[in-house]
């Protein structure tokens, strides 16, 4: 019997033949994929912003400072589930694992007002669900090469020198070779001649609590002619992004579940759009979930076996942020 995944598979694949311009969004574990046509979206319900593409009307939130207070996960906790990650590092069953909490938050905005506020290149908006503002691109095509921007590397960026030293930290530089090859034999999946065309490179992003250093790579292969036929099947084998989840990935993932003990649902997941011939599609980080008890934000970051608990801790609560 064809399972979920086939279902999703020939129903982009259909879409991508036609060339029907659509909104995909995939949780986590790609257990709960929304597909919607363009021209079928109510933005009372969902609305996207994809690099300056968006279906959002103008909308008036008023000169509300944001307020932000976030109940942060207890050091305890944390410390009890990176030695955990840990272990598993030091037996070889992961070299590379994106360990993430969720924090509690109570703001004077809401979901909406959110959207509307942060500057981020993928923005995306659920009604009574959740409000992603990510800065990470998953992939985009063009001339019938994909690329990958994966992003592993941060630092608070006014500290003296942070520039020189994100890109001299072995540990930042050993977790960045490891997601970079991890989405070179992704991309090999799927492509042909695939290279990095850009290595370790800097972007820095403005936030309501400071400004922070994030590190990329681009990695791009050849698609062949014609490839929207099998766009499906193009992104349900990158998934997860290997930057969210780590490396290898099928043991990562089953580490991570047993490990965080929360639902991560769409939260690191990925969306994006398909405008009939190309798709341009971000990774769901920098995520606020709308629950029965408030807010959460959820974040994390990377380990490997050069992590030191404390740097990763701090690193998990930079970047609970909103980029204004």
């Amino acid at each position: 019997m064809p399972n979920k995944s086939d279902h999703i598979i020939s129903s982009l694949n259909a879409l991508g033949k036609e060339k029907v311009p659509f909104l995909f969004v995939f949780d986590f574990l790609c257990e709960k994929p929304i597909i919607i046509k363009l021209k079928e979206i109510d933005n009372k319900a969902v609305m996207y912003s994809v690099n300056g593409i968006t279906n959002a009307q103008s909308y008036d939130f008023g000169n509300r400072p944001l307020s932000f207070d976030v109940e942060v996960v207890g050091k305890s906790r944390y410390r009890k589930a990176f030695d955990i990650v840990q272990r598993h590092i030091r037996h070889g069953d992961s070299f590379l694992l994106n360990l993430t909490f969720p924090s509690p938050i109570e703001s004077n905005f809401g979901l909406k007002d959110i959207f509307y506020a942060s500057k981020a290149k993928y923005k995306l908006w659920v009604k009574d669900g959740f409000v992603v503002f990510s800065p990470e691109i998953f992939v985009r095509t063009k001339n019938n090469i994909i690329s990958s921007f994966p992003m592993k590397g941060t630092i608070d960026a006014d500290v003296p020198e942070a520039e020189e030293k994100l890109l001299s930290s072995e540990k930042e530089l050993a977790e960045h070779y490891t997601i970079v090859d991890l989405i070179r034999n992704d991309l090999s999946i799927v492509s042909k001649n695939v290279r990095v065309e850009r290595f370790r490179y800097l972007e820095k992003i403005k936030t309501n609590r400071g400004n922070l250093l994030q590190m990329s790579s681009k990695v791009s292969g050849d698609l062949t002619v014609g490839w929207q036929e099998n766009l499906g099947g193009i992104l349900m084998r990158l998934l997860p992004a290997g930057s969210i989840s780590g490396a290898p990935k099928k043991k990562t993932i089953e580490i991570i579940k047993k490990t965080e003990k929360y639902d991560r649902g769409y939260y690191t997941g990925v969306f994006g759009i398909f405008d009939g011939e190309n798709i341009d599609s971000g990774v769901m980080i920098r995520f606020v979930e709308k629950t029965d008890s408030g807010l959460i934000y959820k974040s994390g970051g990377g380990i490997t076996a050069r992590s030191d608990p404390e740097e990763e801790y701090d690193e998990l609560l930079q970047k609970v942020y909103v980029p204004l």
